[in-house]
């Protein structure tokens, strides 16, 4: 099977545009060009990659699974070339790193610092993506390091703990439940919340148990991070769930309540997971061993 990436290219201009006329402009090709390199493809894999009617062209069922793996491809090409690139400006590493909300605002930020300090001309390419999706992309080779909750399958990854991440309800004091250790999710599921934003990974996670039981959760309000969703909480605006931390933090210099979300998907350890660690660049095995260690005592 030979297919270049201009093959990869053209296809995925093809599909995305919907038409061969419309994808051979993207491509800057002639459409007789065009449909001699899709032709050859079909040939060699000796089925259809395009069914084709009369608004244009959509994808087989073989043509959806060359569009996947032409944009893991693709996409692969491209950070390479930026990767590659970098060392002609004076890099000498990068890494790759996929991560939720909780880890990315709440324990990343200062792990990561010390780390660059450490390793001035390393660079660090990260992402926020929920777990299920950093796991994939772990496997898809689309990150070295991806920080997931252990309530994910991992089967078949390295996986090391990283930080404790239990998740909270956080309230006003004056809320009827202020004063419990322990509130389930049904009990406040009917509430007026305060979020993030839709796309967030916290939120898509609370969105997915919400709906388990039936329920939408009504926002009032969707903040850009944790110490906003509780500025928001505490002038009584709604209730929130955000990580432990975030809420033991807020609360020193706010008036907020919170209370342990009694969910078992709540209560959670935050895994530091690559393909494995023996075959890892190694930058992105420095990273993996400054992650996984043991955090410096705090300074009293």
């Amino acid at each position: 099977m030979r297919f270049d990436l201009t093959d990869l290219q053209l296809f995925l201009h093809v599909v995305e545009a919907g038409s061969l006329t419309a994808g051979a402009e993207r491509a800057h090709m002639t459409l007789a060009s065009a449909s001699q390199r899709v032709r050859g493809m079909e040939a060699v894999l000796g089925t259809p990659l395009l069914t084709r009617h009369a608004q244009g062209v959509r994808p087989t069922e073989a043509g959806r699974t060359l569009l996947h793996h032409a944009r893991v491809v693709l996409q692969q090409m491209a950070r390479l070339r930026g990767e590659l690139g970098e060392y002609g400006q004076g890099l000498k590493g990068h890494v790759r790193l996929m991560c939720g909300t909780s880890a990315l605002s709440e324990h990343l930020p200062e792990v990561l610092s010390r780390f660059l300090a450490q390793h001035p001309r390393i660079s660090v390419d990260l992402e926020e993506r929920p777990s299920p999706d950093a796991v994939d992309g772990l496997r898809a080779g689309l990150c070295d390091i991806g920080i997931v909750s252990d309530a994910i399958d991992t089967e078949g990854l390295e996986c090391h703990p990283f930080r404790r991440d239990d998740l909270v309800l956080v309230m006003p004091p004056g809320h009827a439940l202020a004063r419990r250790k322990r509130v389930r999710l049904a009990e406040v599921v009917d509430s007026e919340f305060v979020g993030l934003p839709a796309d967030s990974a916290l939120t898509q996670l609370v969105t997915l148990h919400a709906r388990a039981l039936g329920k939408h959760l009504a926002y009032r309000v969707r903040a850009g991070h944790f110490e906003a969703v509780c500025r928001m909480v505490a002038y009584g605006i709604g209730v929130g769930i955000v990580p432990q931390a975030a809420a033991e933090r807020c609360a020193r210099t706010m008036k907020i309540a919170h209370a342990a979300l009694a969910e078992p998907w709540a209560e959670r350890t935050l895994m530091a997971c690559v393909r494995s660690s023996e075959d890892l660049p190694l930058n992105a095995r420095r990273m993996l061993e400054h992650l996984i260690a043991p955090p410096p005592a705090a300074t009293p």
